[in-house]
């Protein structure tokens, strides 16, 4: 028996075969390596008429409207056209920046993006982690679908809940008038704007912001608890420890998309409340776009403005993105 497996062992090395190999000693091969494209395209039909309607989407929405940034260097005339409209070149962007409301819009941007950044990215990743901690999983089921309920309601009915809450004829006034104290209305008053519309998307957004925290969360080795549990590791150890280390990549992700969207802080939520506090304290960039842009026909301006608020935000990302790799993160994309 020896001689006859020695003699089988020569014969494989010398032919080269492969046939009487384990196959798991075998390495594994990329399914689609070695086929030429059109046979892949045939394997993959089902999956690319999937992704058709979502790429024609994207190109008219997201890609097609691209050809309009041309407007911002012209003085557009909409009886015209884009391709025969007078050549402005930096005309309008030397207009913008010797504009004061325009500075002051951005102003407003500005602040009212890190107050919403300081008060509202935090809660997703608390509501994360205590929806986590919750054991009975049909209280954690009831505790999600009423904290997402929100985000499906529009902007109007959002703020007309807040307004029936804190206006001047709502519940808090009325009881500040049961008690013989002065009224405030908060709706109506710009020192407490910039916390009205961080509580405002709080409440509306935060239950969505949850679920790539949780995502996050399931992601994490139940047997790393189990682990510092033993070793006598209280909860807050092991959060401390485990989870937050375990959700830094996600958080730090939503963290530079969050610095992307900087500049843009909600078109409907202020385009809403603008009157009721002013344009002084309300205006921000989207809203000064469609103001002194649109509103008043002066589409080259609203263009300029547009496409300076892109151009800074794409900073934006691609520092926060260079900031996450510095601290050795992935970011949007691994170095």
């Amino acid at each position: 028996m020896a001689v006859t497996f020695t003699t089988k062992a020569k014969k494989i090395r010398r032919s080269g075969s492969r046939s009487d190999v384990p196959p798991k000693a075998r390495p594994q091969r990329d399914r689609g390596q070695g086929m030429p494209w059109r046979a892949r395209l045939r394997r993959d039909r089902s999956l690319i008429i999937m992704t058709v309607p979502a790429v024609v989407l994207l190109l008219v929405f997201n890609y097609l409207p691209l050809f309009g940034l041309i407007t911002a260097f012209e003085y557009y005339d909409p009886l015209v056209g884009v391709l025969h409209s007078d050549w402005a070149g930096l005309d309008q962007f030397r207009m913008l920046f010797h504009d004061p409301v325009f500075w002051e819009a951005l102003r407003n941007t500005l602040w009212l993006s890190f107050v919403q950044l300081i008060l509202f990215f935090p809660v997703p990743i608390a509501l994360a982690l205590m929806l986590n901690s919750v054991m009975n999983e049909r209280l954690r089921n009831f505790v999600q679908s009423v904290v997402y309920l929100p985000h499906f309601f529009s902007w109007v009915l959002a703020i007309t809940v807040f307004q029936q809450m804190l206006g001047g004829a709502g519940v808090l006034n009325h009881f500040l008038t049961r008690h013989d104290m002065g009224p405030w209305n908060i709706m109506t008053d710009p020192h407490t704007f910039s916390l009205l519309i961080s509580s405002e998307s709080v409440w509306k957004e935060a239950g969505w912001g949850i679920i790539v925290f949780l995502a996050a969360l399931s992601a994490i080795d139940q047997s790393l608890y189990e682990a510092a549990a033993v070793d006598g590791a209280r909860r807050w150890r092991r959060m401390w420890h485990i989870t937050l280390p375990g959700m830094r990549g996600v958080i730090v992700l939503m963290l530079v998309l969050r610095l992307g969207n900087a500049l843009s802080v909600g078109f409907e939520q202020f385009l809403i409340q603008r009157n009721a506090v002013g344009h002084d304290t309300a205006d921000v960039l989207d809203t000064f776009s469609f103001y002194y842009g649109i509103a008043t026909n002066n589409y080259s301006y609203g263009a300029a403005a547009g496409l300076f608020k892109s151009v800074i935000s794409l900073l934006l990302i691609w520092g926060a993105n260079k900031l996450a790799h510095t601290f050795g993160e992935d970011g949007l994309y691994r170095k």
